[in-house]
């Protein structure tokens, strides 16, 4: 991952590029104009700023700014309530320490009680960097994916999203969780600058997908809590599915569940759906002889490579 200078200055410079001169009629003079969106001495002015001040701001030359001219430079580049969060970490971040990564991501026990509870709705606990920390059978059922059967490393929503070899498929459409996914590791990136295995996860995809490489480049964020989300599952068909992201207290983890509108086709084919892959998994335990583990048990394992 880039410093968290640079980081700042990519982000104002793609923010800035996205506004069109025409909705700021204040502003506009028309002819033709060399840099796409509007120019550093242009958002200054409609933040109310000298240019001076602004071009040392984008290029990440001020500490600790006032909470005022954030909001400033957030209104005048028209940024959301999640765009102006991440401005607002990449612009403290050389004054703050940076959150430590040192710890072992763990579940507590009454985490995972709580999740082996929930039985009619895929759920799942995501850590930092993306990294599935637990998991209920009907998360794996809809992933497509054994997740017991992963390294403790390569369980990861955004390895599944972007290399994956179901994911294109799984995901309707696909465009849009990938989009998610790079979102959400940009808002974990401003958190843990300093993460070594966040900065390898990045390399890595950048690397091994192009479309991982463009969506990164584009410096969107997203931490939308709840929304819809479309399945085109291999075993049931179409999902139409609701998902929320609940906080774990005293943690940087999340609780993800996905649902389906009670008596929807989507709700029976989530029960069926849990129908299969109990008797999958009784047909796995048949031939193994009992041998396989729950998720709780897979959790407890190391988590060696984990961020």
């Amino acid at each position: 991952m880039r410093q968290p200078r640079s980081e700042l200055s990519e982000f104002l410079r793609s923010r800035r590029a996205r506004l069109s001169p025409e909705e700021t009629p204040l502003l506009y003079t028309g002819g033709r104009r060399r840099v796409p969106g509007l120019r550093r001495e242009e958002i200054a002015q409609l933040a109310g700023m000298s240019v001076d001040y602004y071009t040392r701001l984008e290029q990440g030359k001020l500490r600790n700014v006032s909470e005022s001219v954030l909001e400033a430079v957030a209104g005048a580049l028209r940024l959301d309530e999640t765009e102006r969060t991440y401005l607002y970490q990449l612009a403290t971040v050389t004054s703050r320490r940076p959150r430590t990564t040192k710890q072992q991501q763990r579940v507590r026990p009454s985490v995972r009680w709580l999740l082996d509870g929930i039985t009619g709705a895929p759920a799942y606990i995501l850590g930092r960097g993306t990294d599935v920390l637990a998991w209920n059978p009907l998360a794996s059922a809809l992933l497509m994916v054994d997740l017991e059967k992963l390294s403790p490393e390569k369980r990861n929503m955004a390895r599944l999203v972007f290399l994956d070899e179901n994911a294109r498929d799984l995901w309707q459409p696909w465009e849009t969780k990938a989009r998610d996914i790079v979102g959400g590791l940009r808002m974990h990136a401003s958190l843990y600058r300093e993460d070594p295995q966040l900065a390898n996860l990045v390399g890595e995809l950048s690397v091994k997908s192009p479309e991982f490489r463009l969506m990164w480049a584009a410096h969107q964020v997203w931490t939308v809590p709840h929304g819809k989300m479309n399945f085109q599952h291999p075993i049931v068909g179409e999902l139409n599915l609701t998902f929320d992201a609940f906080g774990v207290p005293d943690t940087d983890q999340s609780l993800i569940s996905y649902t389906a509108e009670p008596g929807s086709k989507s709700a029976v084919g989530l029960q069926i759906l849990a129908s299969w892959y109990s008797a999958s998994q009784k047909d796995l335990q048949s031939v193994t002889g009992g041998d396989a583990r729950s998720s709780v048990d897979a959790a407890d394992e190391p988590p060696a490579g984990t961020i």
